[in-house]
């Protein structure tokens, strides 16, 4: 019986997860981590298909994913996932960003799973963030709990605390409504993201 997921979203959510369990990862997060990947091992339903749309940081995705596929292990192997998706993806802009803010260029994110993902669903929502080259994604925050697995190399903080380097296959997480930010150096910013809706 077909389950309506696409092959390459089902490697990308395996993958992610692969790499979530390998990681350092202490309680609460990986209790919350694990309960979104058991949550996303039912498939939500399928969205119409519906071609993908970009956003100007699109331009970086292709060095993110070779970057990543360099990596080996999980990380390449979700970065594979990524480009089989990337056709069907729709970019973009974070909420509330003028079109002529140099922000606009310099991220975008694409919904994988929810209400407006490839896969439809309301208690988990999946997606990338993509940063461009030397770019901070400022201080947010939001009431569900959030996992990121991250993808390449970057920096997160929260609240008023130090930047750190999780690292590709490290894990951050944002409990919920707590402030917080990542920003890329020099190189693009790819992360996975999971929110508890």
């Amino acid at each position: 019986m077909s389950t309506g997921r696409p092959s390459a979203l089902a490697a990308l959510l395996g993958q992610a997860r692969v790499a979530f369990e390998a990681a350092d990862v202490r309680a609460p997060a990986r209790d919350a981590g694990r309960w979104l990947f058991d949550t996303l091992a039912t498939p939500g339903a399928p969205a119409p298909p519906a071609p993908g749309t970009a956003v100007p940081v699109c331009a970086h995705l292709d060095p993110a994913l070779a970057t990543a596929r360099g990596l080996g292990g999980p990380i390449a192997h979700a970065a594979e996932a990524i480009a089989a998706l990337a056709p069907a993806l729709c970019w973009r802009l974070r909420a509330g960003t003028p079109a002529d803010d140099p922000f606009a260029r310099a991220h975008g994110n694409a919904e994988l799973v929810g209400r407006a993902g490839l896969e439809r669903r309301l208690d988990v929502t999946v997606g990338l963030s993509l940063v461009a080259p030397g770019t901070t994604y400022p201080d947010h925050h939001h009431p569900p709990e959030e996992i990121y697995v991250v993808l390449s190399a970057g920096e997160w903080r929260q609240t008023d605390g130090p930047w750190h380097a999780p690292g590709p296959g490290g894990v951050v997480h944002n409990p919920p409504g707590i402030v917080h930010a990542m920003r890329a150096l020099d190189t693009p910013l790819l992360a996975l993201w999971l929110l508890r809706m």
